[in-house]
């Protein structure tokens, strides 16, 4: 929300498992800065948060003026799945990597 009041603030977002909304709870949805928000920003969501489905995040994200990305992360919940170290490193570089494209 910071960032949408103050553009400049930073160069770029990395938003890990955004809560969209409190579980079981959709319409209670959390988008109202989303419009104000010109900071490129990279979404990393879990295909299972319960505080969001990839459909729900992929209808906030347009609302964003800005450029943005989304990496999904197959069968992971809020936490994203860091339970083993092979995965968890894997998805480190995917997200290293898709930070940096979104900033080129």
């Amino acid at each position: 929300m910071l960032c949408a009041e103050e553009p400049g603030l930073v160069e770029a977002l990395l938003l890990l498992s955004y809560p969209l909304h409190p579980p079981r709870r959709p319409e209670q949805q959390r988008t109202q800065h989303l419009p104000d928000l010109r900071t490129p920003t990279l979404f990393v969501h879990g295909t299972r948060d319960p505080f969001g489905s990839i459909e729900e995040l992929q209808r906030a994200i347009k609302m964003i003026p800005a450029k943005t990305k989304l990496l999904p992360v197959e069968g992971a919940g809020h936490d994203l799945g860091f339970k083993g170290k092979s995965r968890e490193e894997k998805l480190q570089s995917a997200i290293l990597a898709e930070f940096h494209a979104l900033l080129t």
